[in-house]
C-alpha cells in the first residue's frame, strides 16, 4: 500500500472541495461575448432572456436618463458571474431578489456576480437600476444615441441597447419587450409594438409600449420628441401607427407621402411573404442628422434624408420587407447578414415592377452589366462579407443578384412558395444562410449548393447566361429611388 503525501497547502484545497457540493465545481462565468466571430463581445454567454421591462425617466433637455431595467432569463450553464452589454452607470443589481455584485469590465461590459452560483436551467429575474447622460458614453470610438433638438433617438446596427438598457446584445438571444418611459408633459415617446396606456402626474407623461412577439435587441428603438402621431387601420386588418418630428420643414410632406402608404406596402409585401407576424406596423422620422433608415421591429426608423429628393416608397419597401427577413426570422449569426438585405432590396426590385418601372430580370441584367469582372464590387462576398464590408453595397445588389439567380434556376412556382415559406418555417427564430439554402433546395427539389457557392461565396463575378450582360445597360426608371436607399439597413 502506497500513501500520497500532500503538501500542506494542497492539504487545505482538498478539504475545502471536500466542503463544497460536488455540482460547485462545474460554476463558471459566462462568456463575456456570445461567439459570433465578426463581434466577439458582443451578446454573453451562460443565459437566454425571455422578457425585458423598463421603466423610465427621461429628461430631455438635459439628456438625463434613469431607471430600472427587469431582465426575465434562464441560464444555460452553470453560472458564478455573467455579463450584460450597457455603458451608463449603475447604483444597484439584483438577482432573484437578493443583492448582486458588479463590475464595469471592457469597453461595454457589466459583469454581475450573483451572491449565490446560479444552476443551470435556473429562472433568473435580474434587475439593474442606473442613470447617465447616454450622449456622453461611447465604446470602440463610436455611439449611437443621436440627441435632436427636442429629444433622442437610439436606432442603430448592429449595436443601440447599451445606451439606454442593460442586455444580451445579439440577434440570437430575442425577447418580448415592456418599456415605459416617463417625459415631460408635452414630450412624447415612441417605441415597438403598441402603446398600451399613457398617464401623467406632476408634470410628467408615461407611455406604456409593449412588444409582444420575440425581437433583437438592436430592433428595440426609442425616441423621445414632440411627435405628429396618425393611426390608421391596412386593408388587411394591421394597425398602423406613424410619427413625424414636428420640425421637419421642407422634408415633411415627402416624408409622410412616403411612409403614410406603409399600410397599403404591409398589405402588399403580405401577398409575397405570407401573413405580417407582428401586432402592429408603422414608421417614425425624427428631426436627426444620421443617413439611414433601419428596420426597428414593427416602428421603422427613417432619416429625414431619406426624403430630401422628395417622397420615396422604395425606402419604406425595403424596411418594411425586413419585418419579415430580419426581424422575425432573424440572422444566426452577422455574418448571415444577405438573408436580411439580399430580400429586402429584391423587394424594392418586386416593388419597380409592380410600379410599371423596371422588372427584377432587367435590375438584374442592370446591375450585372453595371460592374466589370475586375469590379470590386465582385470581391465582397454576400454570404459571409466579414464585419468591414457587412454593409457594403455589393451585400444589397449582389445579395438581391443572388436572390434572382434563384429564382431563374427553379422557377417561378418553386421561388415564391421559397419566398412564401420561409418566414413560416423560421417565425419568430433565427437561421443562417446554410439554413436557407438547406429550404430552396427541399421545396425546389433542385440540388443549389453551386448556384449559392457562386452568387454568395466566391470573390468573382460569376457566369450568368440568365443575365444580359449588355455594354451600355439600360437603366430602369426605378434605378434612381432605388440607388438613393444605398445608405440604409
Amino acid at each position: 500500500m502506497h500513501r500520497r503525501i500532500l503538501a500542506p497547502g494542497a492539504l487545505a484545497a482538498a478539504s475545502l472541495l471536500l466542503a463544497i457540493p460536488a455540482s460547485a465545481a462545474s460554476y463558471s462565468p459566462g462568456a463575456p461575448g456570445i461567439g459570433d466571430p465578426y463581434y466577439p463581445y458582443y451578446g454573453n454567454g451562460g443565459y437566454d432572456v425571455s422578457h425585458y421591462d423598463l421603466r423610465l425617466q427621461y429628461q430631455p433637455a438635459t439628456d438625463e436618463l434613469a431607471g430600472t431595467a427587469t431582465i426575465l432569463a434562464r441560464t444555460t450553464q452553470d453560472l458564478s458571474s455573467f455579463d450584460l452589454d450597457f455603458l451608463l452607470d449603475v447604483s444597484e443589481v439584483r438577482v432573484n431578489g437578493v443583492k448582486a455584485g458588479f463590475a464595469a469590465s471592457g469597453q461595454h461590459e457589466l459583469v454581475v456576480t450573483p451572491k449565490s452560483p446560479l444552476a443551470k436551467g435556473t429562472q433568473v429575474t435580474v434587475v439593474v437600476r442606473y442613470s447617465g447622460v447616454p450622449s456622453t458614453k461611447s465604446a470602440y470610438g463610436f455611439d449611437t444615441w443621436h440627441r435632436t433638438p427636442d429629444g433622442a433617438v437610439a436606432a442603430d446596427e448592429p449595436e443601440a441597447a447599451w445606451w439606454w438598457y442593460p442586455s444580451n446584445d445579439h440577434p440570437l438571444d430575442k425577447a418580448t419587450y415592456d418599456v415605459s418611459v416617463a417625459v415631460p408633459d408635452g414630450t412624447q415617446v415612441i417605441s415597438n409594438g403598441l402603446l398600451q396606456s399613457t398617464s401623467s402626474q406632476r408634470g410628467w407623461t408615461r407611455y406604456n409600449w409593449r412588444q409582444n412577439k420575440p425581437q433583437a435587441t438592436y430592433l428595440t428603438t426609442l425616441a423621445v420628441g414632440k411627435f405628429d402621431i396618425t393611426t390608421s387601420t391596412s386593408e388587411g386588418g394591421v394597425p398602423v401607427v406613424n410619427a413625424y418630428s414636428k420640425d421637419l420643414g421642407d422634408n415633411d410632406g415627402a416624408a409622410r407621402a412616403s411612409v403614410e402608404r406603409t399600410g397599403e406596402l404591409v398589405d402588399w409585401l403580405s401577398g409575397y411573404f405570407g401573413p405580417y407576424p407582428f401586432s402592429s406596423a408603422g414608421g417614425y422620422v425624427p428631426n436627426t442628422t444620421t443617413g439611414y433608415a433601419l428596420e426597428t421591429q414593427t416602428r421603422v426608423y427613417y432619416s429625414p434624408r431619406q426624403f430630401a429628393n422628395g417622397a420615396n416608397t422604395s425606402v419604406v419597401v425595403h424596411e418594411l420587407a425586413h419585418q419579415w427577413y430580419g426581424d422575425d426570422v432573424s440572422l444566426k449569426g452577422w455574418k448571415d447578414i444577405w438573408l436580411n438585405e439580399g430580400f429586402a432590396r429584391y423587394a424594392q426590385w418586386l416593388w419597380s415592377e409592380h410600379e410599371g418601372e423596371g422588372t427584377t430580370q432587367e435590375l438584374a441584367d442592370y446591375v450585372y452589366a453595371s460592374h466589370p469582372a475586375d469590379d470590386a464590387f465582385w470581391t465582397v462576398k454576400p454570404g459571409d462579407p466579414g464585419p468591414d464590408d457587412q454593409f457594403d453595397i455589393a451585400v444589397y445588389d449582389r445579395g438581391a443578384l443572388a436572390v434572382q439567380a434563384l429564382r431563374n434556376a427553379v422557377g417561378d412556382d418553386a421561388f415564391f412558395a421559397i419566398l412564401k415559406g420561409w418566414p413560416r418555417e423560421h417565425a419568430y427564430g433565427n437561421a443562417s444562410v446554410a439554413d436557407f439554402e438547406a429550404y430552396a433546395e427541399k421545396v425546389s427539389g433542385k440540388s443549389l449548393s453551386g448556384l449559392f457557392d457562386a452568387w454568395l461565396f466566391q470573390p468573382s463575378k460569376p457566369t450568368a447566361p440568365a443575365f444580359r450582360a449588355a455594354v451600355a445597360p439600360v437603366q430602369p426608371k426605378s434605378w434612381k429611388r432605388i440607388e438613393a436607399t444605398n445608405d440604409v439597413h
